[in-house]
């Protein structure tokens, strides 16, 4: 798969997915092939659309010693996990943390997310699942679920977060822009 991760800016990061009716071989490729997008650039996670697709469909792959003391609450979780059409609900607790994106290269925050979080999803077998997930996966999830509904990690910044980084968004949005705007054509 020749994709490259779109940058903020690009209008494919706004887009909300599509939700996937059934899980084909192509799918099951493009799902590997994120993972292999996801590895190279030493991230966690990647959606569908921060490589200018629209399904339903992220990936994710938080190694239990990045987990720290939730590694033992997530010991259930299979990884990578490969979610189609995911869902997240009954948030609990609150954590405060760094969170960064392959989509903001260079660019970091504090961001609140729930604590715990349910996520449902169907899986490359078709089948559907159900994980209740903690501590930075459920950061994860949250922050790859967002991607789907076309929200981004800073969206989530109070005003004087964002205030702050003002001068990085704009370069990136008008790189993210040009980019985009090559693809499109």
């Amino acid at each position: 798969m020749n994709a490259s991760i779109r940058i903020f800016g690009d209008p494919a990061l706004r887009a909300s997915s599509k939700p996937v009716k059934a899980v084909t071989p192509e799918l099951r490729k493009l799902a590997q092939d994120m993972l292999s997008i996801m590895y190279a650039a030493d991230g966690v996670g990647l959606a569908a659309q921060q490589i200018g697709r629209t399904e339903a469909l992220c990936v994710i792959d938080v190694p239990p010693d990045s987990q720290g003391a939730d590694a033992p609450l997530n010991a259930g979780v299979r990884m990578p996990m490969i979610l189609f059409n995911p869902k997240v609900s009954n948030p609990e607790g609150s954590q405060r943390g760094s969170e960064g994106c392959l989509s903001f290269p260079g660019i970091s925050a504090q961001v609140t997310r729930a604590r715990s979080v349910t996520v449902e999803w169907m899986g490359e077998d078709g089948k559907h699942y159900s994980a209740r997930v903690h501590g930075l996966l459920a950061r994860a999830v949250q922050h790859e679920t967002d991607h789907l509904a076309g929200r981004v990690f800073v969206d989530h910044l109070s005003s004087a977060q964002t205030l702050l980084l003002k001068g990085k968004l704009a370069r990136l949005r008008k790189k993210g822009a040009e980019k985009g705007a090559e693809t499109a054509d």
